[in-house]
C-alpha cells in the first residue's frame, strides 16, 4: 500500500477509535447503571384476578403482562404465579412504579362501532353519542404505533389491522360513508374499556357505500406523546383476558448481600488482571496492545449497555466479564497470523498487515454467527433470553471494533519499534506450541471413524446422567413456594447462610419493605417450610411468618417454548450462513459440534446433582456461542488450504488446520480459563456454578471441533464431497512446520494475484 494511502488508513481508524472512546467515556462519567433486582432491588406489585376466574385465564394473563413488561422496556423481569389467581411481577430499574401499575393493569378490550346517532355514551369531544353493536374487537389489531399529528399539534394511534379486520373495516366505513357531513351517524367510534377514546368522522373523500380499503387506520385525539404511546403500547402488546387489580405494591431488596457482588468484582477483577499478563508474557508489546483494547472493549461495552438502558444483574455482568475473556480470541488470531507471515517475509509491518487480512474471514464469520443468533434470540424471545440476546449482541460489535479497529490503530503506532526490535512484538516466532507441533509430525485423522466413536461415547456417557440422576430444575422451571416474614432486623446474608445450612442452599432471598424478608423456594412441603421458618428465625433473632404461598414458575410454558423456538430458528439460521459461506457440508458439521456440546453440558450437570436455574440457562446459550466460534475458525482454514490445494487428501487437510489453529486454540482458552477460575474460587453460591458451566462448555467446546465437528466433515466431504469416488493419495507422516510455510506461501501468492 502506498505509504500516502496508509497514513490517510491510519488516520481514519484512529479518528474512529478517538469518537468512539471519547463517546464511551461520557456515557461512563454521566450515566448511572439501572441495576437489577439482584444488585439493587425495585418494585413488587401483586395482582389479583376475579374471583372465579379460570386457572387458564390467568396463565394467559401473566403473558399478556410479561409482553407489556418487554414493550415497557424493563429488562430481566421477574413474573411468577401465587396461588390461583394472583400474579407476582418484579421490576428492576422502574422509575415510576405508578405509571407501570397503570400501563399493567389496564385491561385494554378494544371495541369498534358505528355511531347510530346522538345521546348516549359522551365522545371525546363531549357530545353523547349511541353506539351500535361490535364490529371489529382488538383480536383484528396487528400493530399500533404512535406519531405526531398531521400539522404538529397533538398525537395520533395508527393501527394495522390483521385476518378479517380490514373487511370489516371497509364495510363500516361504508355504511357510515352515506350519512351526511357533520351527521353523527358519520362516524366511527373506538371504545377501550367501555370508554370511548376516538370518534373520528369518515373522510368526505369517501363514498357511499365505497368505505376505506385498505389495512390500517389512525385513532386520532386529544392525545399527548406519553398517553399515544400507552395506548399503543396496551392495543398491541394485547388484551387482558379478564381484569385485574393491584393489590399490594411495595418495593423489594437486593437477592444477592453486598459479600457476594463485592467477591464477584474481586472475581472479575483478578481474572481480567491474568488474561492480561498471559496475553503480554506471550506476545510481549503486541499482547500489551491487546490488553488495552480490551480494557477498551469493556469500556465501550459497558457504555452501550448504559445508552440502551439496560438492566444490570449479576449473571449478566459475569457473562459480561467472561465475554472481555473471549475477546481475547479475535487479537490472538491476529497474531498468529502476523506469526506466520513472518516466518516467511521477515518483515515485521507487512507481516502484521497481512495478518489482519489473513484472520479477518475467520473473525468475521464467527461473529457473524453468533451475532445472527443473538439478533434472532433478541427478536423472537422474551424475557431473560431477549436480554441475552441484548448483550450478547452488544459484546459481538465492540469486539469487533476493539480487535479490528483499536487495535490496528496502536500496532501501526508502535510499529517503528517493532520494526527496529522485531523480537520485542512477540510475533517474531511461531511460538512454543506451534514449534512443538512441528517436531511431532502429528497426523490427526487418519482413522476418523475412531473420533466419532469416542464421540458417542461421551454422549451417551452425559445423556445417562439424565436417565440415571434427572436434571434438577431450578424455582424459574418448577415454581415453588413464597415465605414472607416480619421482623425487628433483617441481615439478608445471614439468612442465605442459615437456609443453606438447614439444606436450602438455592433459595432466594431478598427483603420486603421496611422490615420485611422473602424467600423463595423449590417446591417443598409444609415440614420442610416449618424448617424454613425456623432458620429464617433464628437468622434474625426473631420473625413472624406472614405469607406461604405456592408460586407457578417464572419461566412458564410459554416463555419455555418460545426460547426453544427462537434458539432452534437461530441455530438453523447459523446452518443456512455457514452453508453459504463454507459449504453445507462443515455447517452441519459445526451444528452438530454444537448438539454435543449442549448434551454433554446437561448430561455433566445432572450427574453432578447441580440446579438448572436461570443462571445455567444463560451458561448454556454462552456455550452454544463458544462452541460455533471454535468451529468456525478451524473451518475457516480448512476452506483457505482447500483453495490453495484442492486435490490434497481431506482428512489430511482438516488435519493440518486443526493443528494451526491450536496456537489461537491454546491461548485463547487459558485466557478464558483465568476469568473462570477466579468466578468459580472466589463469586457466591449461583456464580460458582455459572463458571463450573462455562468450564465445562470450555473444554467440551473446545473439544467437540476435534472429536465431533471434523470427523462428521470428513466422513461428508468422503461420501458427498467433491472428491468423493477418486483414489485416494496414500498419508503420509507430514512436517507440520512445512505445511505452514507451504500454506503460507501460497496465501502471499493468492495475495499478489
Amino acid at each position: 500500500m502506498p505509504r500516502p494511502a496508509a497514513r490517510r488508513e491510519l488516520l481514519v481508524r484512529g479518528l474512529l477509535s478517538l469518537g468512539v472512546l471519547a463517546a464511551s467515556a461520557f456515557l461512563l462519567l454521566t450515566t448511572a447503571p439501572r441495576l437489577g433486582l439482584d444488585l439493587r432491588g425495585g418494585t413488587q406489585i401483586v395482582l389479583e384476578t376475579p374471583d372465579g376466574s379460570a386457572s387458564e385465564a390467568t396463565d394467559r394473563a401473566m403473558e399478556v403482562l410479561r409482553r407489556r413488561v418487554d414493550e415497557l422496556g424493563v429488562a430481566e423481569p421477574v413474573l411468577a404465579r401465587s396461588g390461583d389467581r394472583r400474579i407476582v411481577v418484579e421490576l428492576p430499574g422502574v422509575q415510576d412504579p405508578a405509571e407501570a401499575v397503570e400501563v399493567l393493569g389496564r385491561t385494554a378490550q378494544l371495541s369498534v362501532h358505528p355511531v347510530t346517532g346522538a345521546g348516549g355514551t359522551p365522545s371525546p369531544a363531549g357530545i353523547g353519542i349511541a353506539l351500535g353493536d361490535t364490529v371489529m374487537t382488538g383480536d383484528g389489531i396487528k400493530n399500533a404505533q404512535a406519531s405526531p399529528a398531521q400539522g404538529g399539534i397533538g398525537w395520533t394511534v395508527g393501527i394495522e389491522f390483521q385476518g378479517d379486520a380490514p373487511a370489516a373495516w371497509q364495510r363500516v366505513s361504508a355504511e357510515a360513508a352515506c350519512a351526511p357531513p357533520g351527521d353523527p351517524r358519520r362516524q366511527i367510534a373506538f371504545r377501550l374499556d367501555d370508554e370511548v377514546i376516538s370518534s373520528p368522522q369518515v373522510d368526505p373523500s369517501v363514498g357511499c357505500g365505497t368505505g376505506m380499503i385498505g389495512g390500517s387506520t389512525q385513532i386520532t385525539g386529544s392525545f399527548t406523546q406519553d398517553e399515544a404511546e400507552d395506548l399503543a403500547l396496551v392495543i398491541r402488546s394485547g388484551a387482558l383476558p379478564v381484569p385485574v387489580d393491584v393489590v399490594e405494591q411495595r418495593t423489594v431488596g437486593p437477592t444477592l448481600g453486598a459479600e457476594a457482588i463485592d467477591a464477584s468484582a474481586r472475581a472479575a477483577i483478578i481474572g481480567v488482571a491474568l488474561t492480561g499478563l498471559f496475553l503480554i508474557g506471550v506476545y510481549r508489546l503486541a499482547g500489551l496492545v491487546a490488553v488495552l483494547a480490551l480494557v477498551a472493549y469493556a469500556a465501550v461495552s459497558y457504555a452501550a449497555l448504559l445508552a440502551i438502558g439496560a438492566t444490570l444483574t449479576l449473571p449478566g455482568l459475569a457473562g459480561f466479564v467472561l465475554a472481555v475473556g473471549m475477546a481475547v480470541d479475535a487479537n490472538v488470531l491476529v497474531f498468529e497470523r502476523a506469526r506466520e507471515e513472518f516466518a516467511r517475509r521477515r518483515r515485521m509491518p507487512r507481516s502484521v498487515d497481512l495478518g489482519f487480512r489473513g484472520a479477518f474471514s475467520a473473525v468475521a464469520d464467527s461473529n457473524a454467527t453468533t451475532l445472527l443468533a443473538a439478533g434472532l434470540l433478541f427478536w423472537l424471545a422474551v424475557g431473560p433470553v431477549k436480554g441475552f440476546g441484548v448483550t450478547l449482541s452488544i459484546g459481538v460489535v465492540a469486539s469487533l471494533f476493539s480487535a479490528l479497529v483499536l487495535s490496528r490503530v496502536l500496532l501501526q503506532l508502535i510499529m517503528p519499534v517493532l520494526e527496529r526490535r522485531p523480537r520485542w512484538s512477540g510475533l517474531h516466532d511461531l511460538g512454543r506450541v506451534r514449534t512443538w507441533l512441528t517436531g511431532r509430525g502429528i497426523v490427526l485423522f487418519r482413522r476418523p471413524t475412531r473420533w466419532l466413536v469416542a464421540a458417542a461415547l461421551i454422549a451417551v456417557a452425559a445423556l445417562s446422567g439424565l436417565a440415571v440422576r434427572g436434571l434438577d430444575l431450578g424455582v424459574e422451571f418448577t415454581g415453588g413456594r413464597m415465605l414472607e416474614f416480619t421482623a425487628a432486623s433483617v441481615d439478608t446474608g445471614r439468612v442465605r447462610d442459615a437456609l443453606a445450612d438447614a439444606g436450602f442452599p438455592d433459595a432466594v432471598v431478598a427483603t420486603s419493605g421496611d422490615s420485611g424478608v422473602s424467600v423463595r423456594t423449590g417446591p417443598i412441603d409444609e415440614a420442610a417450610s416449618a424448617r424454613v421458618g425456623e432458620a429464617v428465625d433464628r437468622a434474625t433473632g426473631g420473625a413472624e411468618q406472614v405469607a406461604n404461598e405456592l408460586i407457578g414458575p417464572s419461566l412458564g410454558d410459554e416463555l419455555r417454548r418460545n426460547a426453544l423456538i427462537a434458539l432452534a430458528i437461530a441455530v438453523a439460521a447459523q446452518l443456512a450462513y455457514l452453508a453459504y459461506r463454507f459449504d453445507w457440508r462443515l455447517g452441519l458439521a459445526t451444528v452438530s459440534a454444537l448438539v454435543a456440546d449442549v448434551v454433554v453440558l446437561v448430561g455433566a450437570f445432572a450427574w453432578m446433582g447441580k440446579t438448572a436455574d436461570g443462571v445455567f440457562l444463560a451458561s448454556l446459550l454462552t456455550v452454544i456461542g463458544y462452541s460455533v466460534n471454535d468451529s468456525v475458525v478451524v473451518f475457516d482454514r480448512v476452506r483457505e488450504l482447500r483453495r490453495a490445494d484442492p486435490r490434497r487428501d481431506y482428512p489430511e487437510l482438516v488435519g493440518s488446520a486443526v493443528l494451526q489453529t491450536i496456537p489461537r486454540t491454546v491461548n485463547t482458552g487459558i485466557g478464558v480459563l483465568f476469568v473462570l477460575a477466579a468466578l468459580l474460587v472466589l463469586g457466591d453460591g449461583s456464580l460458582a456454578d455459572f463458571a463450573t458451566a462455562l468450564l465445562i462448555g470450555l473444554v467440551a467446546g473446545t473439544a467437540s471441533t476435534i472429536v465431533t465437528a471434523a470427523p462428521i466433515a470428513i466422513a461428508l466431504d468422503g461420501r458427498w464431497g467433491p472428491n468423493a469416488g477418486r483414489a485416494k493419495r496414500p498419508t503420509r507422516k507430514r512436517d507440520v512446520k512445512q505445511d505452514v510455510k507451504q500454506d503460507v506461501k501460497r496465501n502471499g501468492e493468492r495475495d499478489k494475484g
